[in-house]
């Protein structure tokens, strides 16, 4: 389950519907109902909070993102899309990594899911982390 308050229009989450998920698209927010709109490639409805989960963000979901793996000389992992940065501890697990963006740093030490790297992407650079058109979200 997904806290409201941690959504925007534009992140994707698991939306269950029938005992099935599927990745969607958050497309609206009705805080007064509590319900979230997901769009998915099987239809667009309107979800409660108990039927949406996080993605858990890994390397599949950064390269559907666009984003472009480096290996560093030192046995880390870098992450780049545009000027936008994520460096792996050496690990190599999401569990201990930086972000940044220009001078905005900061440190993450836990796993954290694919709305939650949108949001911070947002908040740091003001422009939403959207999968380029054409890449599917199965």
């Amino acid at each position: 389950m997904i806290n409201l308050h941690e959504l925007r229009v534009g992140d994707i989450v698991l939306a269950e519907f029938e005992g099935n998920s599927r990745e969607g698209e958050v497309v609206g927010i009705d805080k007064e109902e509590r319900k979230v709109d997901v769009k998915t490639d099987v239809q667009d409805f309107w979800y409660g909070p108990e039927h949406l989960n996080a993605i858990p963000l890994d390397e599949g979901q950064l390269l559907q993102f666009g984003f472009e793996r480096q290996e560093m000389p030192d046995g880390k992992i870098k992450y780049l899309k545009g000027p936008f940065r994520i460096l792996l501890s050496g690990n190599g697990k999401f569990s201990d990594y930086e972000i940044w963006y220009r001078e905005d740093r900061r440190h993450i030490t836990q796993p954290i899911s694919v709305h939650v790297l949108q949001n911070h992407y947002h908040s740091m650079t003001k422009v939403d982390l959207m999968r380029p058109v054409g890449v599917s979200t199965h």
